[in-house]
């Protein structure tokens, strides 16, 4: 499952300080998929902004089924 999930959070952006009760949520969705977080080797900003007052950001997320050979 992949998508542009518009959350911001400390777990999956180290840049972001704070977390956000709605990927507590998609969690839980994911969670009773058996999907699990596919988190990338480098952490890099998936959204950047032309504003310099605001920072970049990761919103775009990948859940794979834990099982899956590709998991890692």
């Amino acid at each position: 499952m992949t998508g542009d999930f518009n959350i911001r959070d400390s777990f999956w952006n180290l840049n972001f300080l704070f977390h956000s009760v709605h990927s507590d949520m998609l969690f839980d969705i994911t969670d009773s998929f058996s999907l699990a977080l596919s988190k990338p080797i480098e952490n890099i900003p998936t959204r950047s902004l032309d504003n310099d007052q605001n920072s970049n950001s990761v919103l775009d997320l990948v859940f794979t089924q834990s099982s899956s050979m590709e998991f890692n």
